[in-house]
């Protein structure tokens, strides 16, 4: 049976509202991350919040290891659902030290098995040289693993992470969220990680979910996510995208920048529009050519140019450190995905023929 599943869950916080959550079904098999994804509002947190039991569903139902915590007759509190949580603000009491944070998890454990389980996890998450400092004498990294050990401590079923990163800068963003990969694999935690960082969403999660105005775009790998996507919105909220307008042929697909050769079952003349990326993108100089570069952005290892093609339609490519070339330049460009790019008709994904 799966670790959570949600069953047409239903939130509304006002009648004349859209709902927050709009009858969304997931489920998570043990020992899996889910990451939760998408823009502001679009209802991951509340989600969270439903699972958790700080929420009521106004519909659907909540189940936890197969058991029921939430319908229209059934209310499990948040206490006992078994669930282990991670803020945002991490929310460590700041009168405990490290140690005493995470021991307050295991109350009701004999004291020699919960000092040794504190013991562990210390080390686990890399605090045992800090288990006497107050959250106030730590790093945002730091804080963040003491809380992680603290949702751990209790050896919940369901650890739920809401943005948690939110608060470290970039570079220790990207090495935190290595660190508690690699906690929750170690423990073969089974976890729900809320963001909206698109990015985060991928390295996270074995699954992502993507949220769009209270309801499920898409569910799947990230590589699906990434290279498949369901539909325009999740193609273009996961990835810096551009659309390319094409006409069906029988050859493939016909758009300003050539003939793409992959075949979709659609009648020839049928007007969809083609995701592409920069890194699908490349060009060269060609003084015959009417699409022109408007600007250049280092990125260090690269550059990202962003090129106007002859409609006034913009794309970005991205290009090597090396290859640099002036605004104004004129350029022929052409697709070097290597792979079908997302096609879409009326907002769907149509896909290819094999």
């Amino acid at each position: 049976m799966p670790a959570l599943e949600l069953l047409s869950v239903l939130k509304r916080y006002s009648l004349d509202a859209p709902p927050a959550v709009d009858h969304v079904s997931l489920q998570v098999e043990k020992g899996e991350i889910l990451s939760i994804v998408g823009p502001s509002g679009c209802g991951k947190t509340s989600t969270l919040r439903l699972i958790a039991g700080f929420e009521r569903p106004d519909a659907g139902a909540v189940s936890i290891s197969g058991r029921v915590v939430a319908n229209h007759t059934v209310w499990t509190p948040p206490e006992r659902r078994g669930v282990g949580m991670v803020f945002q603000d991490h929310a460590l009491f700041p009168h405990l030290t490290v140690r005493e944070n995470v021991a307050f998890g295991m109350r009701g454990k004999p004291r020699d098995r919960a000092q040794t389980d504190v013991a562990h996890l210390l080390r686990l998450v890399g605090l045992a040289a800090l288990a006497d400092r107050y959250p106030h004498e730590l790093s945002g990294g730091e804080r963040q693993r003491a809380a992680l050990a603290r949702a751990l401590a209790p050896e919940p079923v369901l650890v739920l992470l809401d943005e948690p990163f939110s608060s470290l800068d970039a570079d220790r963003r990207a090495n935190m969220r290595e660190q508690v990969r690699a906690i929750l694999r170690t423990l073969h935690a089974t976890a729900v990680f809320v963001t909206h960082d698109q990015e985060e969403a991928l390295f996270m999660g074995d699954r992502i979910a993507v949220l769009n105005q209270g309801r499920v775009e898409q569910i799947d790998s990230p590589e699906k996510i990434f290279h498949a996507p369901a539909t325009r919105f999740v193609a273009d909220f996961m990835g810096h995208t551009d659309f390319l307008p094409g006409e069906v042929t029988a050859d493939g697909i016909l758009t300003e920048i050539g003939l793409l050769p992959q075949r979709v079952a659609l009648p020839p003349g049928t007007a969809v529009e083609l995701a592409i990326r920069a890194d699908d993108v490349t060009f060269e100089r060609d003084r015959a050519s009417r699409a022109r570069l408007l600007a250049r952005h280092f990125k260090g290892a690269q550059n990202v140019y962003r090129v106007r093609l002859p409609s006034g339609r913009l794309l970005h490519s991205l290009q090597p450190h090396t290859l640099i070339l002036p605004p104004g330049a004129p350029v022929r460009v052409w697709s070097n995905a290597g792979h079908p790019l997302a096609c879409f008709h009326e907002g769907k994904l149509v896909p290819p023929i094999e």
